[in-house]
């Protein structure tokens, strides 16, 4: 990709491929004191108000700049990188390549807290990480004074929902959820049944005294991927079939529409939902509805097999941060005679991860 001027125009080049850039662009994007807020970065102009017949005067190319002035009389100095990164419309999050993963995954990196964590190369370390695997666990958290509702607002933002701010996953009696039981879970999405759904689950483990309760995560990346290649009518069908996920206590009913898989507009994967305890399948055509509940079946399989499985004992201290979109996670059963077994969770949507790891990426000069 390069920069290049003609007869007082700018041209994109990339791949064989060579566009003009249009004046207005480039005048959108002028700098300096005069016309960006030097604290917010946010323009102190209008640009909607400015001429249309906006032109080039004047342009000087160099290495690493461009300076352009324009027939209205306003000039600048762009950086070339600048242009040339909106042009390729790099991510430097959605870049981040996931990792595929199954139950041979066994020596996945841990990050120790500390004091000033959350603003240390570390910290970025983690995200990255998070975005290649879905999940991180973080050791030594703090396990007082409700310790996850700093943690995870010091990364972004709490996702309120009608269980609180947070909650405590622990066995109670007449429970809302089954959650708050002893019993086994099987491989599950969280909160299927939102518009939308929460991106990022925590879980901080308090204490853990019982034999059993292990924590257990699986890959939908993994899941449908395989899926997709072994049993593809299965996988589309699954992508274009909406059911109902539907939750109910005595306060609040919620319900969605939504496919089981969901694919982005470039048809790659985007996200799994997945909760037998609160989908309801449309009434649809008999053999189409056949297929559908063969294709279900076939992906809970997958999802339960012991392929796919990873289990693991979270620890007083150990936090748990999960991509919602991607892993289903779930337990195994526990004798609540035996001690407390409590965890505290919480949610935090994308914009909290990536706004944090852009602006360490930018602080750490990465």
């Amino acid at each position: 990709m390069k920069i290049e001027l003609k007869d007082k125009k700018v041209f994109f080049e990339n791949q064989g491929l060579r566009k003009e850039i249009h004046p207005f662009w480039l005048r959108e994007r002028i700098n300096g004191d005069k016309f960006i807020d030097k604290g917010s970065q946010q323009r102190l102009f209008d640009p909607t108000k400015l001429k249309e017949n906006i032109k080039i005067d004047n342009l000087n190319l160099s290495k690493d700049f461009l300076e352009v002035t324009f027939n209205d009389g306003a000039c600048t100095k762009l950086t070339i990188q600048n242009i040339l990164k909106e042009f390729s419309n790099i991510n430097e999050v959605k870049y981040i390549k996931k990792i595929k993963w199954d139950s041979s995954l066994k020596d996945f990196k841990n990050f120790e807290f500390k004091d000033n964590f959350f603003e240390e190369k570390e910290m970025y370390d983690a995200l990255v990480s998070f975005y290649q695997y879905g999940f991180v666990i973080f050791k030594k958290v703090p396990t007082r004074d409700n310790f996850i509702v700093n943690f995870a607002n010091s990364i972004g933002s709490i996702r309120r929902t009608n269980f609180g701010e947070f909650f405590d996953v622990k066995s109670k009696p007449n429970p809302n959820d089954l959650a708050y039981t002893s019993l086994p879970l099987a491989p599950h999405t969280d909160n299927p049944y939102r518009n939308p759904v929460p991106c990022i689950q925590m879980l901080h483990c308090i204490e853990n005294e019982v034999s059993g309760g292990f924590s257990t995560l699986v890959d939908g990346f993994t899941v449908t991927q395989k899926l997709k290649k072994d049993f593809p009518n299965y996988h589309k069908i699954l992508t274009e079939i909406k059911v109902r996920f539907q939750f109910m206590d005595q306060t609040v009913v919620l319900e969605d529409w939504a496919e089981m898989i969901k694919l982005d507009d470039n048809g790659n994967f985007k996200q799994v939902r997945f909760s037998p305890r609160l989908d309801f399948v449309p009434l649809i055509d008999k053999d189409k509805l056949e297929l559908y509940y063969s294709a279900r079946k076939k992906i809970s399989e997958l999802y339960n097999s012991d392929k796919f499985k990873i289990e693991f004992k979270l620890s007083s201290g150990d936090l748990l941060m999960m991509d919602n979109y991607r892993l289903l996670h779930g337990r195994t059963a526990y004798d609540a005679n035996e001690g407390n077994r409590f965890l505290q969770g919480c949610y935090i949507d994308y914009d909290s991860t990536e706004g944090k790891l852009k602006h360490l990426k930018r602080k750490l000069n990465i």
